[in-house]
């Protein structure tokens, strides 16, 4: 709906007008921004995110269990509220130097935690191969490890990306324009619906080229393996020489992740001048966030299932134009997705328009690729064999995916329900623009303060946010636990 409300849109302007309103200066200004951004945080991303799983994973840096859950926190703390965390307390922190930190710092946990988790879940065995033929740690690491990651990373990358091109409030905040937040001026300021829907397109056509490098990245491959190889321990690499500046590293990237915006909210609380603490309006807003984020976790994951067994259990074309299709509106605006939906309720099923049915309908169509791209991982690791051996047995497709494929899969779903509560629990213009009337979550109301530099007033309202962040952010550590990695088949 979103790609055909666009499409309609740019068939109405006509090729002269649409013309005219992408090649101007401003559009070459915001594309080049949009690109460069996305393009260097992706890769900050990438590095640091498989960079920090390796240090946790397989060498001996001390305390690895507490480092991993400080390094997964950041994802406790959404963008925007990083942002008005460096904004607040530093006015200089603007611009592509602050919108790149402020992003990388908030997103590497979309690479690190499923490299994580695919790192425990590899034979260690082919690693000792190589070392045994002489390969070097680093070239093994390249040549061995690094491929067998290639579907973690690829798809936290991709979700990166997409984010980026999707992302308001922390571009806002930091004052670096682009796409999203053209979009955004256009219809908030001047009500330029043509102009807005001509940037929205040029969006579609950068998610497409995202989706095409990631196909040909991922290719063909398959990574799933019988047996329960991945559960033998690893011996860790020993870092010597090179322990203490590793902690360095780690502990500097959980300081600016989690610890700047600690400390800003601690601050505000304690010096704000317009902080206040309405019981009431806070816990409303706590409700209506936790209640619409469990209602779109568990209808978004739901979603995720058929779409991501066709794509790995069923290769084809089709197959594959159907999972792809799916990352197309995680690129475009939530103001885009959510008047989408105003005219097509309002045309075919009005019974819908301003209930809460049609605000879990925007969230499914968001944040259906992080449930996407996680299920995939899990079920690209289930082993296609043993499906086949249950059917052997006379056991049926229905019964084989119940007792089989999806205890298997199990921690990547509850890894995705996850993901996804995170992003509604903080999702702001689709639900400004398609909830129910006199529904507040904690994500419209920080805005709104925000927004008008009552820092002190957002703080209460940042505060929730992290904490009901914090449930989700906990289950996502503990699906990619060694315990919830183990395979084990019911019989």
């Amino acid at each position: 709906m979103p790609l055909a409300y666009v499409a309609t849109y740019v068939v109405v302007i006509g090729p002269v007008e649409l013309w005219q309103l992408v090649v101007r200066p401003r559009i070459v200004e915001l594309l080049r921004n949009t690109v460069t951004l996305a393009a260097a945080c992706m890769a900050a991303t990438a590095v640091l995110g498989v960079a920090l799983a390796f240090l946790v994973e397989r060498t001996d840096l001390p305390g690895r269990r507490a480092w991993h859950g400080l390094l997964v926190a950041p994802l406790a703390v959404p963008a925007f509220v990083n942002g008005y965390a460096w904004v607040s307390l530093d006015r200089s922190v603007h611009g592509f130097a602050g919108a790149f930190g402020v992003v990388t710092l908030s997103y590497y946990p979309l690479v690190y935690l499923p490299v994580v988790a695919m790192l425990r879940r590899l034979d260690p065995a082919l690693e000792e191969s190589a070392w045994s033929l002489g390969h070097s740690r680093a070239r093994t690491f390249r040549t061995v490890l690094l491929p067998q990651l290639r579907p973690a990373l690829l798809g936290g990358a991709l979700l990166v990306g997409l984010h980026l091109l999707a992302e308001f409030g922390a571009l806002s905040l930091l004052r670096f324009p682009t796409f999203t937040t053209a979009i955004y001026d256009q219809y908030g300021s001047t009500f330029n619906g043509a102009a807005a829907t001509a940037v929205a397109g040029v969006l579609v056509l950068l998610c497409l080229v995202l989706l095409l490098a990631d196909l040909r990245l991922r290719g063909d491959r398959r990574y799933a393996r019988v047996g329960r190889g991945a559960a033998r321990n690893v011996v860790p690499l020993a870092l010597g020489p090179w322990r203490a500046p590793a902690l360095a590293a780690v502990g500097a990237v959980v300081a600016l992740a989690v610890g700047v915006p600690a400390f800003s909210l601690v601050r505000w609380l304690a010096i704000g001048t317009s902080t206040q603490f309405p019981v009431a309006e806070l816990t409303e807003a706590l409700v209506a966030t936790v209640v619409l984020a469990l209602a779109g976790a568990v209808v978004t994951t739901l979603a995720a299932i058929p779409v991501v067994w066709l794509a790995v259990r069923h290769r084809g074309r089709l197959s594959t134009l159907i999972e792809r299709s799916t990352y197309v509106a995680n690129a475009l605006p939530g103001i885009v997705v959510g008047l989408a939906l105003v005219v097509a309720s309002l045309r075919l099923v009005p019974v819908v328009y301003q209930t809460a049915t049609l605000l879990v309908a925007a969230y499914a169509i968001l944040f259906l690729p992080r449930a996407v791209v996680t299920v995939r991982a899990g079920l690209e690791q289930a082993p296609v064999v043993l499906d086949e051996v249950a059917q052997s047995l006379g056991v049926g497709p229905l019964a084989t995916a119940r007792r089989v494929t999806l205890p298997l899969i199990a921690p990547s779903l509850g890894a995705g329900a996850a993901l996804v509560f995170l992003a509604i629990s903080t999702e702001l213009t689709a639900t400004l623009m398609l909830s129910p009337i006199g529904t507040r979550t904690l994500a419209t109301e920080f805005w709104s303060a925000s927004s008008e530099l009552r820092y002190g007033a957002a703080a209460p309202y940042a505060l929730l946010l992290v904490l009901v962040s914090i449930p989700a952010t906990v289950l996502l550590m503990r699906t990619d636990s060694p315990a919830a990695q183990t395979e084990q088949v019911p019989a």
